[in-house]
């Protein structure tokens, strides 16, 4: 009987076949180099998309805490993930950035890795109450909270005081006062007041002609408003 060359068989088997423990093993064997920024490509297919914000928050983040995030590539420098981190170094005007190459994934695997790597991010979830210790120990500290990625409006409703949340109630001072309807009304609509270098109407807000009277071809620098009215942020 005739033995057969283990080794030989497994270096001619092709990468699909290779044993779970194999393929744990090989892709733990991963090395972070550095390529030039220029000869990385990204998939031309990707169906994960990135906004111009989003991009500028990843390169703000790359500025602050370093490029700690490898792109991960194939072996022609095709992005499997990390396109957001791409943009973001073009931006930064770096000529080479760290990846990481996933040499033991076949052709079918990188496919399904580049949505599995975004989709399985997605559908984590968020202790909140750990989440708002968090965000409030940034806060004490006077931290640049949004390069956390949460907006303000988003960090306003998780460090509200508990039992603070529902429906908002008006602020008793802005309620207002019903005119005495035995006395004549002093103001009307369309009444312009020059106050100074400032100027008052009386009008609907609501209304282009109320601006059209009020500020003629000049346009306002900055509007303070809130609307919808008596609505917690």
């Amino acid at each position: 009987m005739t033995k057969r060359d283990s080794s030989a068989s497994a270096a001619c088997a092709p990468r699909g076949t290779d044993s779970k423990d194999s393929r744990t093993k090989r892709s733990l064997d991963l090395k972070i180099e550095t390529a030039p920024v220029a000869s990385l490509r990204a998939y031309e297919k990707n169906a994960r998309t990135h906004s111009d914000k989003q991009v500028a928050q990843i390169k703000a983040s790359i500025e602050r805490f370093g490029f700690v995030n490898p792109i991960l590539v194939d072996d022609d420098n095709v992005v499997i993930a990390g396109h957001g981190r791409l943009e973001a170094a073009k931006l930064l005007g770096m000529e080479e950035a760290p990846i990481a190459r996933l040499s033991h994934l076949t052709p079918a695997e990188v496919r399904a890795y580049r949505l599995a790597d975004n989709k399985l991010a997605e559908l984590s979830g968020w202790d909140q109450d750990l989440l708002r210790i968090e965000l409030g120990a940034l806060v004490e500290i006077d931290f640049d909270i949004e390069l956390t990625g949460f907006a303000t409006p988003e960090i306003d409703l998780l460090l509200e005081p508990a039992g603070a949340k529902g429906p908002s109630q008006p602020d008793p001072d802005d309620e207002l006062v019903a005119p005495d309807q035995k006395m004549a009304a002093v103001s009307r609509t369309g009444d312009l007041w020059e106050l100074g270098k400032h100027r008052l109407i009386c009008g609907d807000a609501l209304a282009p002609e109320t601006y059209a009277a009020l500020m003629g071809d000049e346009r306002a620098d900055m509007v303070m408003t809130d609307p919808p009215y008596n609505v917690r942020v």
